[in-house]
């Protein structure tokens, strides 16, 4: 049995960050990480049966087309990753009245759509990116078991060609769900390797008042190139979302719209028409 200190549930028997019982939640989850996505979404939705929120985690479920979804808002970085994907799994996989894990397990349907700057001057602004792989920079999946999904292979060439100083932690990198990637992609797409930092400044190569530890990551990672695998778009939950997918048996995939091209310089002049139309692009195809 799992202790209460362990898994933490509210007083009305919910998990206890993302405020939610089994029977509030889809099987075909979309991830957003602003709050105030969620709603940007489920306008779409020809019906919202369930709604909550309990500090940055929002969730609505409704339906699309006949389909089941939920929204959830997961907060910015890998560490709000870590909460929200093991939560989830424990809706679906532990018996919350018994505190057992179940012995049928259920694999979830977890789209991320998101932002994110290219890394590319070929991949433009107002594009959509689709993480084939992503890597972790943030080692907050360090903490777990990973050796068995992660690409050592692609982990290593990224070490020795960015001369990555290895006192941050190995970076891990995790291949996105096929079946989804199947399912969701089509030429509108650019297939990606996509770059999940710990932070947003300096662990993304911004520098304001604070020097930081290799003014030329940024530089060698847009040069990385493993059997044509390069990296092409910078952001903070993908890699995280992966690799806990993947642990946990859930299908993951990750949507970005560009907005920025760090490689030359440019900006959306209208990044909320591109989100909004990944949106129903995402969903249009979820519910085929």
């Amino acid at each position: 049995m799992i202790q209460s200190s362990e898994l933490i549930l509210n007083p009305d028997g919910s998990v206890y960050h993302l405020n939610l019982k089994p029977e509030n939640i889809a099987h075909d989850i979309i991830f957003v990480g602003d709050q105030n996505r969620v709603e940007k979404i489920t306008k779409h939705f020809d019906s919202i049966e369930f709604t909550t929120q309990k500090r940055e985690f929002k969730t609505q479920t409704g339906v699309f087309k006949g389909k089941k979804i939920s929204v959830i808002s997961t907060g910015i970085g890998p560490d709000n990753i870590d909460i929200v994907m093991n939560e989830l799994d424990a809706l679906v996989n532990i018996d919350l009245k018994t505190r057992k894990p179940k012995q049928n397990l259920t694999s979830l349907n977890i789209v991320r759509i998101g932002t994110s700057g290219s890394l590319q001057a070929d991949i433009p602004v107002d594009s959509f990116v689709m993480s084939e792989y992503a890597i972790g920079l943030d080692n907050m999946l360090r903490s777990y078991l990973i050796d068995e999904v992660s690409e050592i292979d692609i982990e290593n060439a990224f070490i020795e060609q960015t001369t990555w100083d290895l006192r941050k932690g190995r970076p891990y990198v995790v291949k996105g769900s096929e079946r989804l990637a199947d399912k969701i992609y089509s030429e509108k797409m650019h297939k990606g390797f996509t770059g999940t930092a710990g932070g947003f400044y300096g662990p993304q190569g911004r520098v304001l008042r604070l020097e930081i530890q290799d003014k030329e990551l940024n530089h060698k990672m847009d040069n990385f190139n493993y059997k044509d695998i390069r990296m092409t778009n910078l952001e903070m939950e993908t890699a995280a979302i992966y690799g806990l997918g993947k642990l946990l048996g859930h299908e993951c995939l990750s949507l970005n719209a560009i907005i920025a091209n760090r490689a030359t310089g440019n900006f959306s002049e209208d990044p909320y028409k591109a989100v909004d139309e990944l949106i129903v692009y995402a969903l249009d195809k979820l519910a085929e």
